[in-house]
């Protein structure tokens, strides 16, 4: 018992010292307060500018109807691939739809190939023109992606993968951003479909719903949008096909959405916007062997990503000012750095200190994370969530959320440092070995 009133005594010391000297809390928390407090007043402030527009302003009656190309990715999806293609026939767009099945090693996946081809005879129709792309030879979903874009003609492209669905008023929803000549390519929302599978699907909801549902939508106000979602995202394609298409080696969204970036400087009125109420709806991994190797192939393509094969765009030439100091300080650095930081930091606690002291400290940083995560979980029901009946259900999660953003960071650690000794990016499951062989090697 002696130990834990040794522990609550310096947990009562710690507020007391907090409540009267505020200089003790840049010693205590001095990373949430130097460098992730701006960045949560620049979301939070993206927030209420994007309620502020949506719902006090009179919404402008919009006639732009351009042709849609929906191009969809298909592996090993089976049956799963006609809820998709339906999900894009039902949409309520007045305009034209193109919806595009790009069956990756069609011989393989025979049956996904069967049930795309049966789906295309069912569900076409006038102004709802549904194609089934056969790639006999699996060549991984970079290829995949080009296939589609190569006989895509309208002038909206959008990708999405064949285990995901959407609101039916999903394109209705992305269609007028484009309205503006210097939208190059917008982000989606994405949830988590199977949130009731596991707990592991039920942290990634609260991640999904805060960390990219809210963060982006905060972000995309100012034009700060870190990455279109590789599962949900519309490009111009006149401007997807004149850089190139997706390319080889990632088929990650931050390797497009960086190339895009590159043209900022030279078109300063291009920006990238989120549209937050353009749903899609996607499973997560439910247990935790595969969200580990999702997180790895992820986390290890942002070192791939910054460090080698864009390196030299990490520049005001290229990216603009503004886009590069933000990509600099919450791109790379948040990325790429901090997860080193926390592991060394973590550490060095470990061994300087005695596990009361320690035990302390972590139950006061628990808190302030707590208290910012209700925070936003508050502020994204209120301002964003359409679905705020079923998202509340989250909450009673909130408490344990702080536990598995830990564990994602110390993952995220492993894997750069995986691809940092290993290149794993190059043992990609996006595409076959002799695919990557034969691409660039950065």
């Amino acid at each position: 018992m002696s130990e834990f009133n040794t522990v609550h005594y310096i947990l009562a010391d710690v507020w007391y010292q907090l409540a009267t000297h505020r200089s003790f809390l840049v010693w205590l928390v001095p990373l949430i307060l130097c460098y992730e407090l701006p960045l949560m007043l620049l979301v939070v402030l993206g927030i209420l500018r994007f309620y502020h527009q949506q719902y006090l302003t009179v919404p402008r009656e919009s006639l732009y109807r351009p042709k849609v190309s929906l191009v969809i990715t298909c592996y090993a999806e089976g049956d799963a691939v006609r809820s998709t293609i339906e999900s894009f026939t039902e949409q309520v767009y007045d305009g034209e739809l193109q919806i595009i099945a790009v069956v990756d090693g069609a011989v393989q996946n025979s049956h996904t190939y069967r049930v795309a081809m049966q789906a295309a005879k069912e569900l076409s129709r006038p102004g709802r023109e549904v194609l089934v792309l056969p790639k006999w030879q699996r060549g991984g979903r970079v290829s995949t992606l080009n296939a589609g874009l190569s006989i895509a003609t309208g002038e909206i492209v959008i990708n999405a993968d064949a285990d995901t669905s959407f609101d039916n008023d999903m394109v209705s929803q992305v269609v007028p951003y484009f309205e503006d000549p210097n939208v190059p390519a917008l982000g989606g929302a994405l949830r988590v479909r199977n949130v009731n599978d596991s707990f592991w699907t039920r942290m990634q909801s609260i991640e999904y719903l805060i960390s990219m549902q809210g963060g982006k939508t905060g972000l995309g106000q100012w034009n700060l949008l870190n990455n279109v979602s590789g599962a949900f995202g519309a490009f111009r394609r006149e401007i997807l096909v004149q850089i190139g298409g997706w390319d080889t080696h990632t088929a990650e969204d931050l390797d497009l959405t960086l190339r895009f970036k590159q043209y900022f400087a030279r078109h300063p009125d291009w920006y990238i916007p989120f549209a937050t109420l353009a749903i899609g709806h996607t499973d997560a991994p439910a247990d935790l062997k595969t969200l580990v190797w999702q997180r790895l192939r992820w986390d290890g393509d942002l070192l791939f990503l910054y460090f080698r094969k864009h390196w030299p765009a990490f520049t005001p030439k290229l990216l603009g000012t503004g886009t590069f100091l933000f990509t600099l300080l919450y791109g790379f650095l948040q990325n790429v750095l901090m997860p080193f930081v926390i592991v060394f930091y973590g550490i060095g606690l470990i061994f300087a200190y005695p596990w009361q002291f320690l035990l302390s400290i972590g139950i006061t940083i628990y808190g302030f994370y707590l208290g910012f995560l209700v925070f936003f979980f508050v502020l994204v029901l209120a301002a964003i969530s359409e679905r705020p009946k079923l998202d509340r259900r989250l909450a009673f999660w909130l408490p344990i959320y702080p536990f598995y953003a830990l564990f994602m960071r110390l993952v995220c650690a492993f894997a750069l440092l995986n691809e940092v000794l290993r290149r794993s990016h190059e043992e990609s499951s996006m595409a076959p070995w002799w695919v990557m062989k034969r691409g660039r090697r950065f």
